[in-house]
């Protein structure tokens, strides 16, 4: 395996650990993310773009390179080759199993490259909505918090309006037996005022009936004096 090929394949090696440590259960993506903004990755981000086009093209170049390859060894021309004479037929199908574990190589590479870089996207995505989401589980505790706040503010004001209706509707009645009380009271009175009327009218007519009367004994008195002087004159 030549230089390139080797560093391909360790390149590979290092994906697949790579996307195995990043499929660990048991890691949180707050905590990836919180490993993505380390110091050394803002460092690297205006890079990050041009490194993964730049490996994506070296990586598109060897895979066509390998495919090219593949195609070379594996046409009519090499197997004719290698049919008339043994040793190159070794020969041929060593370089077309070559050809074709490099294609492997180059094409994982490439896939598992891309599929690297979207589970990193995924994850810091993943524990944004996760941010998210407790922000707005906390938003709406508060929410049902407030909501019921403002449900017993109203259950107890409900009990005080109704305990207000209550004492209320009580001082009615009380007000309403007093002010019947009192116009029984006032009707009594009236009747009293009336009785006593009526017993002034009586004593008033009974009070001129007793002065007709005293005029009357005063003139039958001063007659009968008026008599006795003059019999009195008459005797002399």
């Amino acid at each position: 395996m030549t230089l390139q090929w080797t560093a391909v394949a360790l390149f590979l090696y290092g994906e697949i650990a790579v996307n195995l440590i990043l499929c660990i259960p048991f890691i949180s993506a707050q905590r990836w993310r919180l490993v993505f903004s380390w110091r050394i990755w803002n460092w690297l981000s205006p890079y990050q773009n041009k490194g993964f086009f730049t490996m994506i093209m070296v990586l598109i170049v060897l895979f066509l390179d390998a495919l090219r390859e593949v195609q070379k060894y594996s046409g009519p021309e090499p197997m004719q080759d290698a049919k008339v004479n043994p040793n190159v037929y070794d020969h041929v199908h060593m370089k077309l199993f070559r050809a074709q574990r490099n294609l492997y190589i180059s094409g994982f590479s490439l896939f598992l490259w891309l599929i690297m870089r979207r589970v990193v996207t995924l994850l810091n995505q993943v524990a944004v909505t996760l941010e998210d989401s407790a922000g707005l589980r906390t938003q709406m505790g508060s929410a049902v918090k407030a909501a019921k706040q403002h449900q017993e503010d109203n259950l107890k004001l409900k009990r005080v309006r109704n305990n207000d209706e209550k004492s209320m509707s009580a001082k009615n009645e009380q007000l309403k037996l007093e002010a019947e009380k009192l116009a029984g009271q006032l009707k009594a009175a009236e009747e009293a005022v009336r009785k006593s009327h009526t017993e002034v009218e009586a004593m008033k007519r009974q009070a001129k009936g007793l002065a007709q009367e005293y005029d009357r004994l005063l003139r039958e008195h001063h007659q009968l004096q008026n008599l006795q002087s003059d019999q009195d004159k008459k005797d002399q």
